[in-house]
């Protein structure tokens, strides 16, 4: 459970430590839960310099530096070739870490892939999130 953007994004860092390149991180929540806040914490603790924000329009977005992360928005995505064409699988056979939001709209779509989930919820109060993550071999 966090309290606030910067404790989400501390506790995103911290598990951007564990995770080894080529990982899919898949993200589900409702809208405003907190899954862009958690994947700008993953950027600043992979070391990427750019600012993270939504790739709802863009599709993806990739923020460079020591440890790449390619940052998925799959809320208009229809099918699994969208993806391929994106460079999803190109990006986890490069090492970048791969996160992706709504990942909830692709069941079946990332079987034996390598993957963290993180479930992220509103917790009580306004600024609460209650945060799940597991698998991995985390």
């Amino acid at each position: 459970m966090t309290h606030g953007a910067a404790a989400t994004k501390k506790l995103a860092a911290q598990l951007a430590a564990a995770l080894a390149p080529g990982t899919l991180v898949l993200f589900t929540g409702g809208m405003g839960a907190g899954k862009t806040t958690f994947c700008a914490g993953l950027a600043e603790g992979l070391g990427c310099t750019d600012a993270a924000a939504s790739p709802t329009f863009s599709i993806v977005n990739v923020y460079r530096g020591p440890r790449p992360l390619a940052h998925f928005d799959l809320y208009r995505i229809t099918c699994p070739e969208d993806l391929e064409t994106a460079g999803l699988f190109d990006y986890l056979a490069e090492g970048a870490i791969v996160a992706v939001e709504w990942s909830e709209l692709a069941q079946g779509w990332f079987s034996g892939e390598r993957a963290v989930h993180v479930d992220i919820r509103q917790g009580g109060a306004e600024d609460e999130r209650i945060i799940t993550i597991e698998g991995g071999g985390l």
